[in-house]
C-alpha cells in the first residue's frame, strides 16, 4: 500500500484509451467494499463512460474540471443523506479507495470537488449534476473521480518533499 501512495499523483490529462471492463469491475468492487459508519452504506456511485455525458457534467463549475476533458471514465460519488449523518466522511473514504484502487491497476485519477461549489451565481454544482443525471432530491453529491490511463507518468513526491512538520507526537 505504501508503494501505491508513494507513486500516486493527481492526473488531469488521460490517454484516449478505454478502460478494460475487468478493471472497471474491480473499481466497482473496491467502492462496494468501502467502510461506512454503522455499515449504513449511504453512498451510491454513478459510472459515466459516455463522452457526451462527461462533456455535460464538465459544465458543473467554471474551475477545477480540466480532468474531465480527456477522462474516459467519471464516477459521481453521492449519498442518501437521510441514511447517515456522516455521509460526507463515508463518501470521502470511498472516493479515496477508488483512487488508490485505480492506482493499483495502472490507472490515474483526479478528485473533482462538487459539494459546496457553484455552477453559476444561483445554481450549485450539485444541483447542476443532479439535474443532468436525474439524481433524487434526498441525495447529496460529494465528488466526481476521473479515471484513465495517464498521458504521462508523473513521479510521486520524494520523501524529502513531505511536510514532516505536520506530524506531532503526543501533543500539538
Amino acid at each position: 500500500m505504501i508503494e501505491l501512495l508513494r507513486q500516486r499523483r493527481t492526473i488531469r490529462i488521460y490517454k484516449n484509451i478505454k478502460i478494460e471492463p475487468e478493471k472497471i469491475e474491480i473499481l466497482k468492487e473496491a467502492l462496494l467494499r468501502s467502510p461506512s459508519s454503522k455499515n449504513m452504506n449511504p453512498w451510491e456511485f454513478i459510472f459515466i463512460d459516455e463522452p457526451a455525458i462527461i462533456k455535460e457534467i464538465k459544465k458543473c463549475k467554471p474551475h477545477g474540471i480540466s480532468a474531465l476533458e480527456t477522462a474516459p471514465l467519471a464516477v459521481v460519488v453521492c449519498a442518501d443523506e437521510t441514511l447517515n449523518d456522516v455521509w460526507i466522511e463515508d463518501c470521502s473514504i470511498a472516493s479515496v479507495l477508488l483512487q488508490i484502487t485505480a492506482q493499483s491497476l495502472g490507472l490515474g485519477s483526479c478528485w473533482i470537488q462538487v459539494r459546496e461549489r457553484f455552477h453559476s451565481e444561483n445554481i450549485t454544482s450539485e444541483a447542476f449534476i443532479k439535474n443532468i443525471l436525474q439524481i433524487p432530491d434526498k441525495f447529496k453529491v460529494l465528488s466526481i473521480i476521473t479515471i484513465g490511463y495517464p498521458e504521462r507518468n508523473l513521479e510521486g513526491k520524494r520523501y524529502e518533499e513531505l511536510q514532516q512538520r505536520k506530524i506531532r507526537l503526543n501533543r500539538f
